[in-house]
């Protein structure tokens, strides 16, 4: 099934030398060739890997992130004509057995991107730690809506595989260097129609910690998770396409701010007087924002139909 594709792993290490001879060994046969991109750590590549023929080690100038590193990577395998993409991290906590699982899936025209779903798995999934387990939940939600991708979660996990001819259509540019690198590239995704499949997998807790704090994620993504809302929003609907879901949205959201904006206002006002507000004026903040609330549902229901789907 794998012969007639060449594939590639791309590893972004930093600071993981405990681990990344083992990673390495981990690897499976159908893996042509391994991508170290040394991110300018404190912790040098052991020199052991040097002797293993497969291994073609970059090195970034400056410390770029985890994304950067990845994408360095991606250029790579794009001039070695590679054309499946596996990325690794190199702290071992990624299960090297689910490999072939996420590249059948592209051989097989299953789907353009194949990734880890950590939420399947219900007894690893006990071990993940809570406040882990509920931050991801509540930030593949928000990734959901902000991606046009309903039908996928665990949308942050970063081991995933990817067709080198959908890497060629992205704008590298517009995809994070950190923390977002894998939210982001999610949302570039979406504007090539690619079609994403989820691989069940358990997560894999060591001794590595997370460089990223539970706590900062709201601040981290939220921003950017709303900006790529917007983006997606206009270039779908008013930039690329107009349809139905253009037309719920341009009536639907002016109605609804409406009857909020005015209804707070009018109950500050007739408060403040003591004093009943009129009928009419109950009855159109009501009518308004139900029915610009109807009008958002209805395109939000048009965007879940319209999300791309991967063959199961």
């Amino acid at each position: 099934m794998y012969k007639k594709s060449k594939i590639a792993i791309v590893i972004p290490y930093y600071n993981a030398k405990k681990h990344i001879q083992q990673v390495v060994n981990k690897l499976p046969s159908i893996v042509d060739v391994i991508y170290i991109i040394d991110d300018c750590g404190t912790e040098p590549l052991p020199t052991s890997l040097s002797s293993i023929e497969k291994i073609t080690t970059l090195k970034n100038k400056t410390n770029l992130g985890v994304g950067g590193a990845t994408k360095k990577g991606f250029k790579k395998a794009i001039i070695d004509e590679v054309d499946i993409v596996i990325k690794l991290d190199a702290d071992d906590q990624m299960d090297t057995n689910y490999i072939e699982d996420l590249v059948e899936v592209l051989v097989t025209n299953k789907a353009e991107y194949a990734k880890g779903n950590r939420f399947r798995d219900f007894k690893a999934l006990n071990k993940m730690p809570f406040s882990r387990k509920l931050g991801n939940l509540m930030l593949s939600f928000l990734v959901k809506v902000a991606t046009g991708y309903w039908n996928n979660f665990d949308p942050t996990n970063g081991f995933f595989a990817i067709q080198t001819n959908t890497l060629k259509k992205l704008d590298f540019n517009k995809i994070s260097n950190r923390y977002y690198f894998e939210t982001s590239l999610i949302a570039e995704l979406y504007f090539q129609e690619a079609r994403i499949y989820d691989v069940s997998m358990p997560a894999i807790y060591g001794e590595e910690i997370s460089n990223m704090s539970v706590w900062k994620m709201p601040f981290v993504f939220l921003p950017r998770l709303f900006k790529t809302f917007i983006k997606r929003i206009i270039k779908s609907y008013f930039v690329y396409d107009f349809n139905m879901s253009s037309v719920y949205i341009l009536l639907g959201l002016p109605l609804f701010l409406f009857g909020l904006i005015y209804g707070i206002y009018n109950w500050w006002f007739y408060s403040s007087q003591e004093i009943f507000a009129p009928t009419g004026t109950i009855m159109l903040v009501t009518l308004t924002i139900i029915l610009g609330f109807q009008l958002l549902l209805q395109a939000i229901h048009y965007d879940i139909v319209k999300a791309p789907k991967s063959l199961r």
